[in-house]
């Protein structure tokens, strides 16, 4: 009876570190293929001995095959099962093999984009941005580690989770995981999201409502002040203590909204964003029209 091919730890990270050149070779005919079938190679080099073989295994993973590129992971870990235990005689065929890819790469492309485009790869944007236009050098190094120590350990033990779970995770398919994992990730992400809105979206009216002159002992009198950096010193303690930087007090409309309610244009405007996307508005439209009512608004003095 001839010995058991089993792939080892050393087998398994050279396809995962090749799946993460999975859209190098990305085609419009067969997308992925490519990249599925490159990730393979060490495997299939180690489960097949001779050429024939080796070639007609390259060619059944050169079918079609497109999912979100880090949630092809768990599907080269069900495919790596597959072939090991066809290599070691199962009765699995070429159609087996690729019915399960089939069915594995539709439902994890629909999780792959919330999870990942639109939650964690935002949340890791904006915290580094964040950190970044406040001059911090830091900002754009957490995003690079973050990120990738992120998606690496994700493509890795979703791998594992499919070459030990084999076959069976497709019934898991069927079920509410990957519902339960998208909306999870959604309302995360717009937790999150809706968080940085105030520090994210500023929105300034400058008409003014007011302009009231002050009693004389409101204000600090510059010209009264000492010279240098005593006058300084002056000016600042008097600050401290109350005193108006100008003798007449300026009131905005953006004031008077900040003492209503801090941030509510820069909310309501998030909501008419949300509103035209739900109504299929371009995201393109939506920049130009707020960069073209920006400019007018500003010539008008309005903003």
């Amino acid at each position: 009876m001839a010995e058991k091919i089993k792939l080892t730890k050393k087998d398994r990270i050279a396809v995962w570190w090749r799946s993460t050149f999975l859209q190098g070779s990305w085609n419009y005919e067969r997308m992925q293929n490519g990249g599925f079938a490159f990730s393979l190679i060490p495997a299939l080099k180690k489960l097949y001995k001779t050429k024939e073989d080796r070639s007609a295994a390259l060619t059944r993973h050169l079918e079609f095959f497109n999912t979100h590129p880090y949630l092809a992971s768990p599907v080269l870990g069900v495919t790596l099962a597959l072939e090991e235990e066809r290599s070691n005689g199962a009765p699995i065929d070429d159609v087996t093999i690729q019915g399960v890819k089939v069915g594995m790469m539709g439902p994890f492309a629909g999780i792959g984009d919330p999870v990942f485009w639109f939650t964690v790869k935002p949340i890791i944007g904006s915290l580094a941005a964040s950190l970044a236009m406040s001059g911090n050098i830091l900002g754009p190094i957490i995003y690079f580690l973050a990120w990738n120590i992120i998606r690496m350990s994700f493509m890795w033990y979703t791998q594992e989770l499919g070459y030990r779970a084999g076959s069976k995770i497709t019934d898991d398919l069927s079920g509410n995981l990957l519902q339960n994992i998208t909306k999870g990730a959604s309302i995360l992400g717009m937790f999150i999201l809706g968080s940085l809105v105030n520090r994210w979206v500023t929105v300034k009216f400058t008409p003014v409502v007011s302009n009231v002159a002050l009693d004389k002992k409101a204000y600090i009198h510059w010209d009264h002040l000492a010279a240098g950096g005593k006058g300084i010193q002056q000016a600042l303690l008097q600050q401290q203590q109350g005193l108006s930087l100008t003798a007449r007090k300026l009131t905005t409309l953006q004031d008077n909204l900040d003492q209503l309610i801090p941030g509510l244009a820069g909310l309501l405007l998030t909501f008419l964003c949300m509103w035209l996307l739900k109504k299929k508005v371009s995201p393109i439209v939506i920049i130009l029209g707020l960069f073209v009512l920006g400019v007018v608004f500003h010539v008008l003095h309005i903003m």
